[in-house]
C-alpha cells in the first residue's frame, strides 16, 4: 500500500461507515418488507369487513412505526458521513452518487413522509380506500427510498454511464438511465429488497409463532402466518432468481470478489460450486496468505454454469486475476498498476501544463482523454495506481467465503421453513408443531444474520475499492485527524446500541401487550 497514506485513518473511517450502515440495515429490512405485509392485511380487511383483519392490521403497523422512527436516525447520520469522513469520494463523483441520493430525499422520502401519517392516524377520519391508498403509497414510497440508495451503490460497483473531465479531476454523469438500469443497478435492487421482504416474513410468523406457543391471539398469530408465509415464499423464491443472475453479474464486473466468494485461487474450466467447506492457511504464500480446505463438499461444474450459463466454461481464480492469464485473456495486476500509474502521471501533466500556460501540451493530454481506446487501455486501470503491491488488490477471502455460504445457507432454510409454516398453518396444525414454533421463533435473528452477511459480501468483497478499478478507499477519505474519528466511532456506537435497546424494549413491550383488544 502506499506510505503516503494514513493507515489509521482510513481503517476508522471505513469503521465508522461500517458501523452506521450495519445498523441502519438493522432496521430497513423489517421497513421494507413489512410495509406491504400491512398493506395487503389491509386490503384483505377491505374486502372482507371482517373486523379481526383490521386488528391484525394495525397491530403491525404499530411494529412498522416503532422500527421506521428509529431506521430514519441512523440514516440521516449515514448520508452525513460521505461529506464528513468521504469528501474525496464525494468530490470524485458527487456529479452521479449525489443525483441518486437526492431523487430519494425529493421523490421518494416527502412521499413516504406524507402518506404515513395518513396511515397512522387517518382511521375513521378518510375513506377507507383512501385511507388503503395511503398503506400502499407508503409502502411504495419506502422501497423507492431503498431504489435509489441501491442505484447509488451500485454504479460504485460498476461504474457506467459516466465521463471523466480532467479540467475539474472529478466523474460527470452523461448518461443517468445506463446507471438506473444497469444490469447490477437491477439486480441490486431486486435481489436486496426481495431478501428484505424475506426477513420481514420471518419476522412475523416468528412473533406470531411467539403467541401460539404462550396460547395467546390464536386467530390473530394464524392470520398473520398465513399472508406472511406466502409473501416470504414468493420473494424466496424470487431472491433465488435474482441472486443467481447477481452472482452472473458479480462473475462478469468484480471477478475478484466472485473468486473470492468461492475462495477459488486456481482458475479453472468445469468450475465446482463448493456448497460448504473450511479454510486454513496454506504454506504457498505465492499469492499472498492463500487459505486451503481443511473440507468441502461441492458440485461439479456448478460454478462455470452459475457464472457463465456453460459447465465448461473458465472460471479466473485469484492467481488468474494477479499474475495475469494470457491463454484467458487476463492480464496481470502488475500490468494494470503500470496503466493506472499512467493515467495518474497523465492527469498530473495535463494539470501542470494547463498552470504553465502550456496550451499544446495541455490538449494533446486532452486528447488521450477523450479517446475512447486510450480511456479503455489505461484510464481504465486509473485506480490500481495507487497501489504498488498486487498482493494489496486481494480481499479478505475468508469473509467473503463464510459470508457468501452463510447467507445462502440460510436462505434455503427460510424458504423450507416458509413452506413448512404455510403447510401446517393451512391445514390447521400448526399449534400442535412446537418444534416448528420454536424454529420459527428462533430463526428472527438468522434472519437479520443473513442480511448482514449479504452486505458484508458485497463491500467487503470488493475491497479495497470504493469505486470498483477507479477509486480505492485509501484515496476517498477526508484529511481529518483519525483521532476525531476514533471518538465519533466511540460515540455513535454508544449511541446506535442505546437506540437499538430502546427499540427492542419498545418492541418486546408492544408484543407482549399484543393486538389491540388482545390480553
Amino acid at each position: 500500500m502506499n506510505e503516503l497514506f494514513d493507515l489509521s485513518l482510513i481503517n476508522w473511517s471505513r469503521g465508522q461507515f461500517a458501523l452506521t450502515a450495519m445498523f441502519h440495515w438493522i432496521f430497513v429490512p423489517l421497513t421494507l418488507g413489512i410495509t406491504f405485509i400491512v398493506a395487503i392485511m389491509e386490503s384483505i380487511y377491505l374486502k372482507t369487513g371482517n373486523p379481526e383483519w383490521k386488528k391484525v392490521t394495525k397491530f403491525w403497523m404499530k411494529i412498522f412505526g416503532i422500527n421506521f422512527a428509529i431506521g430514519v436516525a441512523t440514516g440521516i447520520i449515514l448520508e452525513f458521513e460521505f461529506g464528513t469522513n468521504w469528501s474525496h469520494y464525494s468530490w470524485f463523483v458527487g456529479d452521479i452518487f449525489g443525483a441518486p441520493l437526492a431523487i430519494e430525499g425529493i421523490m421518494a422520502f416527502f412521499m413516504e413522509s406524507t402518506f404515513i401519517a395518513v396511515m397512522f392516524f387517518g382511521w375513521n377520519k378518510v375513506s377507507p380506500k383512501f385511507h388503503l391508498a395511503s398503506t400502499w403509497l407508503t409502502a411504495i414510497g419506502a422501497n423507492l427510498s431503498a431504489l435509489w440508495i441501491l442505484v447509488a451503490n451500485a454504479w460504485m460497483q460498476n461504474p457506467v454511464g459516466m465521463r471523466f473531465n480532467p479540467e475539474s479531476a472529478r466523474n460527470e454523469m452523461v448518461n443517468f438511465w445506463e446507471v438506473l438500469f444497469s444490469n447490477t443497478a437491477i439486480n441490486k435492487f431486486l435481489h436486496t429488497i426481495s431478501s428484505a421482504y424475506i426477513l420481514a416474513a420471518i419476522f412475523v410468523v416468528g412473533v406470531s409463532a411467539w403467541y401460539l406457543i404462550k396460547g395467546r391471539e390464536v386467530s390473530f398469530a394464524k392470520k398473520s402466518m398465513i399472508v406472511a408465509s406466502i409473501f416470504g415464499i414468493i420473494f424466496s423464491l424470487n431472491t433465488v432468481l435474482t441472486g443467481d443472475e447477481s452472482a452472473r453479474e458479480v462473475a462478469r464486473t468484480q471477478p475478484m470478489k466472485f473468486a473470492a466468494m468461492e475462495a477459488l485461487y486456481d482458475g479453472t474450466a468445469n468450475a465446482p460450486l463448493v456448497v460448504i467447506g473450511g479454510l486454513t492457511k496454506s504454506d504457498d504464500y505465492d499469492t499472498h496468505k492463500r487459505q486451503d480446505f481443511l473440507f468441502k463438499i461441492e458440485v461439479p461444474n456448478l460454478l462455470s454454469t452459475m457464472a457463465f450459463l456453460d459447465p465448461n466454461a473458465f472460471v479466473p481464480g485469484i492467481k488468474d486475476l494477479i499474475h495475469g492469464n494470457p491463454e484467458q485473456g487476463i492480464i496481470s495486476t502488475d500490468e494494470k498498476i503500470q496503466r493506472g500509474k499512467v493515467a495518474i502521471a497523465e492527469l498530473s501533466a495535463y494539470k501542470s501544463a494547463k498552470e504553465a500556460g502550456d496550451q499544446v501540451k495541455s490538449d494533446s493530454i486532452l486528447a488521450k482523454f477523450n479517446d475512447p481506446i486510450w480511456l479503455k487501455d489505461y484510464f481504465k486501470y486509473f485506480g490500481y495506481g495507487y497501489y504498488d503491491n498486487p498482493h494489496d488488490l486481494i480481499p479478505s477471502v475468508p469473509i467473503s467465503f463464510y459470508s457468501f455460504h452463510l447467507m445462502v445457507g440460510l436462505g434455503f432454510h427460510f424458504l423450507a421453513l416458509l413452506i413448512v409454516i404455510f403447510w401446517l398453518t393451512w391445514k390447521g396444525r400448526i399449534q400442535n408443531n412446537k418444534w416448528v414454533l420454536y424454529t420459527a421463533l428462533f430463526t428472527i435473528p438468522l434472519a437479520y444474520i443473513a442480511s448482514q452477511a449479504g452486505w458484508i459480501v458485497a463491500e467487503m468483497g470488493r475491497q479495497p475499492w470504493v469505486i470498483q478499478d477507479l477509486m480505492p478507499t485509501l484515496t476517498a477519505v477526508s484529511q481529518i485527524d483519525a483521532s476525531s474519528v476514533q471518538i465519533t466511532f466511540w460515540l455513535f456506537a454508544i449511541t446506535f446500541s442505546a437506540l437499538l435497546i430502546a427499540e427492542l424494549k419498545i418492541m418486546f413491550t408492544q408484543i407482549k401487550k399484543g393486538p389491540e383488544g388482545g390480553h
